[in-house]
């Protein structure tokens, strides 16, 4: 259920890694970007944190996903791994009581309030979490068209900030109330 990308730190990152990352996000596998031969480059205290930021924009899409820097060979940092895998394999299958959840939703449309369409205000009137591997939750609305990508989006960094969801994908359901 985990998918661990390797990227080569000499070689820095290819089209390829791009591909088998977004192949493992659309079908909502865990995921962790290993960053090996971390011994082969040259390195100043500055740059973990630049190859950071640039596996961060090429990898936009995965943003949840931690990054694991080590070197196989010399086999340094290796032990960060499995506690990281183990971490995302926990938050892959993290269920979330449907009152806590509410109280969250709740608390968000509180502090940011949902969007209107020509006078028309989405209302969400409760969620729910369906499913694990990844997190599913169906949100009951009063009509699923009013529901902006960018609030989707605002949500979805609410209940990462609650519950962390570290490495895993998360899958969100509008549905009108009576079906």
């Amino acid at each position: 259920d985990v998918v661990l990308v390797v990227l080569d730190a000499a070689t820095g990152i290819v089209e390829q890694d791009k591909r088998i990352a977004g192949y493992a996000h659309e079908a909502g596998r865990a995921i962790v970007l290993v960053v090996n031969k971390w011994d082969a480059i040259e390195k100043n205290d500055k740059t973990m944190r630049e190859f950071e930021q640039k596996i961060r924009d090429e990898f936009s899409f995965v943003h949840y996903a931690p990054i694991v820097f080590l070197s196989a060979k010399t086999k340094r940092r290796l032990h960060l791994l499995l506690p990281q895998v183990d971490k995302v394999a926990e938050n892959h299958a993290f269920r979330v009581a449907t009152n806590v959840l509410n109280e969250v939703v709740l608390d968000a449309v509180m502090m940011n309030p949902t969007p209107t369409d020509k006078g028309k205000r989405l209302r969400i009137n409760y969620a729910t979490q369906v499913a694990t591997r990844p997190p599913t939750f169906v949100f009951f609305v009063n009509d699923p068209e009013l529901m902006h990508f960018s609030y989707e989006r605002y949500l979805e960094n609410r209940l990462r900030e609650t519950f962390g969801f570290e490495g895993t994908p998360i899958r969100f359901i509008f549905r009108r109330k009576n079906e």
